[in-house]
């Protein structure tokens, strides 16, 4: 569901922002309905599988997202793109005394470095190509200088399953690197430094 310029993106946009619970920095989550959404739900035994962190541009909310590319995308059209247009919010416990506005700005100045670059549909550790999860704990890393979620490695997560094993042959073919380190949306989701400030279940 994509919405045009006009009237019906500007409601759209602000029935969230009329929302005052929102905050930059906040992080987002839902069940994607994308080709790997399930593999990634059984890997981690979560049924979140992507995320992003909410920030402003002029007075508008986007997420900011590694989807096909790393990118903005408005608050609105990332919801309704979820399964079922549900979504959590989660958020720093310490919100209000961590990221002021000089650690928002730090942040997007990562966003700035990041933005454009592809998705990464084998999940590596670098910065040639981001998936959603890795994006937002380096943001909040490299900006704010805090982890959230904590880092694994591949062969760390359930890949007993038929779903996972053709994903991941798909991907990878014979040479499956299980020492890779990644993070995956469940590992954020569960930090103990978030705390859940919205819920759309």
């Amino acid at each position: 569901m994509c919405f045009g310029p006009g009237a019906t993106e500007d409601r759209a946009i602000s029935r969230f922002q009329d929302k005052s619970i929102f905050k930059e920095g906040d992080i987002i989550f839902q069940t994607s309905q994308s080709a790997q959404s399930k593999a990634i739900q059984l890997a981690t035994k979560s049924k979140y599988c992507h995320c992003g962190i909410i920030f402003k541009k002029g007075p508008d909310l986007f997420v900011f997202e590694a989807s096909q590319t790393v990118k903005f995308t408005p608050i609105d059209k990332w919801v309704s793109s979820g399964l079922g247009g549900k979504y959590v919010i989660r958020r720093l416990k310490d919100a209000d005394e961590v990221l002021k506005p000089q650690v928002i700005q730090k942040m997007k100045s990562v966003n700035d470095q990041l933005k454009g670059k592809a998705y990464d549909r084998t999940f590596e550790w670098t910065d040639d190509k981001i998936y959603c999860s890795e994006l937002v704990w380096k943001i909040y890393k490299r900006g704010a200088d805090i982890e959230v979620g904590k880092l694994q490695k591949l062969k760390e997560f359930d890949l007993s399953s038929e779903t996972v094993r053709t994903i991941m042959k798909e991907r990878y073919g014979n040479k499956i690197p299980y020492d890779e380190v990644v993070v995956s949306p469940a590992s954020i989701f569960d930090s103990n430094l978030l705390v859940t400030v919205q819920t759309d279940h």
